[in-house]
């Protein structure tokens, strides 16, 4: 029995799943779940996962991860080539510090600014079970911190094909999502970020990304 991954295609993080295991060639069954329609929140996907978030991958033990760095660890550990988080020591600690610092740099300054900002998300400045009220100086601070965050980027890829290491690793999934979600809120690489938009252009490009 196939893995089932409870998706929701439009949204970033899943995205990441589908990207990861369209690299690692592992076969999943999806299950959409709405978050536009608040899906999350219902009883019959609260059962299986609490935490009201996509993605979740639903193992054959009846196991469900729910986050993608559980999702990223199992795949390696079950299909280790390619190996997307490092397959030596020093590999591991830089794929794995690139992408936490990817997710922080990046991933939550964009999510202060669309869940602080977005009508739609008033009540809802959080995901999850909580309805916390949106905070409009955050919006601010994480405008600020993206334009940084591009900077960063671009000057780690002078020069390199890849993020973390010598090859396509998790943290190289992590940024093109980043970069792609960005857009959500109208944040973008300038056109002087000639090595991010290089990048980006030939991480686009894997058929992966189509996932």
């Amino acid at each position: 029995m196939a893995p089932i991954l409870y998706d929701f295609t439009l949204a970033p993080s899943p995205r990441r799943a589908r990207i990861l295991l369209a690299e690692k060639g592992i076969a999943h069954e999806t299950v959409q779940i709405d978050l536009a329609r608040g899906e999350q929140l219902s009883e019959a996907y609260r059962s299986i996962n609490p935490a009201c978030t996509v993605p979740a991958l639903k193992l054959d033990s009846g196991t469900v991860l729910t986050e993608n760095i559980g999702i990223a660890a199992w795949a390696d550990a079950v299909k280790p080539e390619p190996a997307l988080l490092g397959s030596t020591p020093e590999e591991k600690g830089l794929v794995l510090s690139w992408n936490a610092r990817i997710e922080f740099e990046g991933m939550m300054p964009i999510a202060e600014v669309l869940r602080n900002t977005s009508k739609g998300m008033a009540g809802r400045a959080l995901p999850g079970p909580l309805d916390l009220e949106q905070i409009p100086a955050l919006a601010e601070r994480g405008s600020i911190r993206l334009r940084q965050f591009f900077e960063m980027l671009n000057a780690r890829l002078k020069g390199r094909e890849f993020i973390a290491t010598d090859r396509f690793s998790l943290a190289d999934i992590t940024a093109l999502v980043c970069i792609d979600f960005a857009k959500w809120v109208k944040h973008e690489p300038k056109p002087d970020h000639a090595d991010l938009l290089r990048w980006h252009a030939a991480m686009s490009a894997r058929p992966s990304a189509k996932a």
